[in-house]
């Protein structure tokens, strides 16, 4: 099963701020929901509070430390204790590839062991608060790359690319 990061971050790596994405980019989330759609997608517990509703075709899973926890308003969630009980649910149902979603913390756990990184950079400094962990891009091959404008429906240019660890 591949481990593959999906995340959006501006030009200092920045990618929530006071617990919120800090940019409306449409043609992001549409990438976004065709990447993962049919996938698991592994949250922490804060993201999951930040999306707040479930993913239809998409199968959460919220990592959280918290014993008793239940994500609100999913029934369908799972939940779990550690990164090695959450991608082996994705593994034990016959996932292909797992997608990592966020937060700061889960994205500097997984980063070990990602194969890939679907990486969405926004072309500002929102002046966020929350961070993707510093990689080293040459241990990664650029597989795909492109550019979009700002537009009426994209706050900020931004460029997406999908890096495969080399």
């Amino acid at each position: 099963m591949l481990i593959s990061l999906i995340v959006a971050m501006d030009e200092s790596r920045g990618i929530g701020k006071d617990g919120k994405i800090p940019w409306r980019l449409q043609a992001d989330l549409r990438r976004f929901k065709a990447l993962t759609m049919g996938h698991h997608l592994i949250v922490g517990r804060k993201t999951w509070e930040t999306i707040g509703r479930p993913l239809p075709g998409r199968q959460i899973v919220v990592l959280t430390r918290h014993p008793d926890y239940r994500p609100q308003n999913c029934a369908d969630c799972l939940t779990a204790r550690s990164l090695t009980q959450a991608l082996e649910i994705a593994r034990a149902a016959g996932d292909k590839e797992a997608f990592i979603g966020g937060g700061g913390q889960i994205f500097a756990q997984t980063l070990p062991l990602a194969e890939r990184i679907y990486l969405t950079t926004v072309h500002t400094d929102a002046g966020c608060d929350v961070f993707f962990p510093t990689f080293d891009l040459s241990e990664w091959i650029e597989l795909e790359r492109s550019e979009h404008p700002a537009d009426s429906e994209n706050e900020f240019a931004s460029t997406y690319r999908l890096l495969q660890r080399g």
